[in-house]
């Protein structure tokens, strides 16, 4: 069984015709942001994914095999509802709430797409937008650490905790270092100074101020 380990960077180009050439591997969404899974390829060959965690897979991503051979993702269709509105304001309102519920969405020019949830739909619905449930593939938004929206049992939800904490601490520690350096000089020099001033003297120490 061959694993596809390594996931192609956008930037690189490959040639169209080998691309083409590729056997494809068609994967719902919910499959698609798995890392770990076994598959099988549409041409019936059984394969294993084994990608970062995290990893996010989208339609027309390029795979690379443990024997360097390519596969193309294609993004299946599934149970999606497609939101519309008659203004901006509604799918606005539409967006955040959806947002508000952590949802995974798809963002179109004059749409929202997500899974197909009921509850959701009579959500929606009842704040004025119209609902459509269809068979379309379904590629939301990335979140910020690279992924969707993930619940503490999801398999990956410590690696992303861990990459905000990072984030935080990366940015919270560079300010953190930053105070310190502005402070450092004048609390080394008042030391140093007092300790001069105390040398050889049995009273206590003055500070002067520079001129």
């Amino acid at each position: 069984m061959r694993t596809l380990n390594k996931l192609l960077a956008p930037h690189l180009k490959i040639a169209p015709v080998l691309v083409k050439r590729a056997p494809t591997l068609t994967l719902a969404f919910d499959e698609r942001r798995k890392s770990r899974l076994a598959a099988t390829l549409d041409d019936g060959e059984e394969i294993a994914l084994l990608l970062p965690r995290g990893t996010v897979l989208r339609d027309g991503n390029v795979l690379v095999a443990d024997d360097g051979g390519l596969v193309r993702v294609v993004a299946a269709d599934e149970a999606v509802l497609v939101v519309r509105a008659s203004d901006a304001l509604t799918l606005t309102r539409a967006a955040y709430h959806l947002g508000n519920r952590h949802t995974p969405v798809e963002v179109g020019a004059d749409y929202l797409k997500l899974e197909y949830d009921p509850v959701l739909a009579d959500m929606l619905e009842r704040i004025g937008a119209t609902v459509e449930r269809v068979s379309l593939p379904f590629q939301p938004e990335a979140g910020a650490y690279g992924g969707g929206h993930k619940h503490g049992h999801d398999e990956t939800f410590a690696e992303d905790y861990a990459i905000a904490q990072q984030v935080f601490g990366e940015h919270h520690g560079h300010e953190h270092a930053h105070a310190h350096e502005g402070s450092s000089h004048s609390h080394d020099h008042d030391h140093d100074h007092v300790h001069d001033e105390s040398c050889g003297h049995g009273h206590h120490p003055h500070r002067h101020a520079h001129r």
